[in-house]
């Protein structure tokens, strides 16, 4: 069996994905005594938009395109969250990322509610062309439910500035206007922020560095794996690599490698930036993107999909501390597997919320117009992300949750709090 051939069966053995995250929500709604009304309320995405819209390809023919965009509670503010491009999505993928996007804006203090987006489609298939023309088309269909105050996407899977661009000048174009705050992620040249591009990867570093001590596991001189080396993996690897850690693995689609003296992320990075695989980079030993998973290492940082770690792996997993740089990488079956194990989870909503926060500040900067270097960004996140690490710890002890519930705890209370203080309208 290939290596993603493996990943498929992987994450269909995790189930639903978002089942996975009304299991979650489900088992804090238990811990925290949420009414029955509310519960539902927090279980359903408000709106979800499926559209299918044709594209006219090089070749001059047509091609139909399934795009989606779901958008949970706005009780804390305008949805957030990505766009992806990936032949997997679907709309229950895209419901439950919405959902995880609530909670990972809630847990750090965020003015948002969680969205997300996708189309089915293998972008490396198409030309610059196509890709533009399809990401234009999109940005159109869902212009109706976007805006700077209602609903503002950002990159994800996929996607990147350049597309960003695109989305934000048609959005624009049709507002008659320019409008740079519906969009986040955005070239510099086009009021973009000042350290986006590595947010994600630096969450992960700033939490390490909470994470390590709090378990009494110094970060420097700790084995590091990275399951996707695509833009947060290889931040986060790089970073880590900085603070003294040492990555002993990584993958990406193509595979991995494992080398047990240390891997050179940076130069690992620029090899895969300039179109390498890792699979392919020869600076260790060839694994699966499964056994990555199961190596004896301290820090495991899962960057890649959804429901990798499942109940069938999670025995396996032989990591002290897990950074979830991916959204929902571990299926609630694993979770319970992992803890009783001992392993440190520090949850996706808190860990890889790096992105959000600084998509954010993006956005405050787009709506008044002024602008940060890259020192002061980095100080914010720096501040809101260990801030919040502290806070879901303190729940943690005491209410002697693990991390991932003490977080949903954090998370779920401010969103209930906002919807009762709202009220219901008419």
């Amino acid at each position: 069996m290939s290596d993603s051939q493996t990943t498929r069966v992987m994450e269909q053995a995790a189930g639903n994905p978002f089942q996975n995250a009304l299991a979650q929500l489900d088992a804090v709604a238990d811990v925290m005594g949420l009414d029955d009304g509310i519960r539902a309320e927090l279980r359903t995405c408000q709106h979800e938009l499926t559209v299918n819209f044709p594209v006219q390809m090089d070749s001059g023919t047509r091609r139909m395109f399934k795009g989606y965009r779901c958008q949970h509670n706005n009780a804390l503010g305008p949805y957030k969250g990505g766009i992806r491009y990936h032949p997997d999505v679907s709309l229950d993928e895209v419901k439950a990322l919405a959902m995880w996007m609530t909670w990972k804006c809630s847990v750090v203090g965020l003015p948002y509610g969680g969205g997300k987006g996708g189309i089915i489609v293998n972008p490396k298939e198409l030309s610059v062309t196509e890709l533009e023309s399809m990401t234009r088309r999109y940005a159109s269909e869902i212009s109706p439910i976007i805006g700077p105050w209602k609903d503002v996407p950002a990159p994800d899977v996929n996607t990147t500035g350049q597309i960003m661009a695109w989305i934000m000048d048609t959005y624009s174009r049709e507002q008659g206007n320019l409008t740079p705050g519906v969009i986040t992620g955005k070239p510099l040249s086009l009021f973009g922020s000042e350290g986006r591009f590595e947010a994600t990867g630096r969450g992960i570093l700033y939490v390490g560095q909470e994470a390590c001590p709090y378990k009494g596991m110094p970060l420097d001189g700790a084995t590091v794996a990275v399951q996707g080396f695509g833009n947060a993996g290889t931040v986060a690897a790089c970073l880590l690599e900085t603070a003294g850690a040492r990555v002993v693995a990584a993958s990406d689609t193509s595979g991995g490698i494992y080398n047990a003296k240390g891997i050179d992320a940076g130069a690992l990075t620029r090899f895969k930036r300039e179109g390498g695989r890792v699979a392919e980079s020869g600076v260790g030993d060839a694994i699966t993107n499964a056994e990555l998973l199961t190596l004896p290492v301290d820090v495991l940082v899962p960057a890649a999909f959804e429901g990798q770690i499942t109940e069938k792996n999670a025995g396996d997993v032989k990591a002290r501390i897990i950074l979830e740089a991916a959204n929902g990488p571990i299926s609630p079956e694993a979770d319970e597997i992992l803890n009783d194990a001992g392993a440190f989870i520090v949850p996706d909503i808190l860990a890889s919320s790096g992105g959000v926060i600084v998509s954010y500040f993006e956005w405050v900067q787009n709506i008044n117009g002024m602008y940060w270097d890259e020192e002061e960004v980095n100080q914010r996140l720096h501040k809101i992300i260990t801030k919040s690490f502290r806070r879901v710890t303190e729940v943690a002890e005491q209410r002697r949750l693990p991390m991932r519930k003490a977080a949903y705890v954090v998370a779920v209370q401010r969103v209930v709090d906002a919807i009762e203080a709202r009220g219901i309208y008419p």
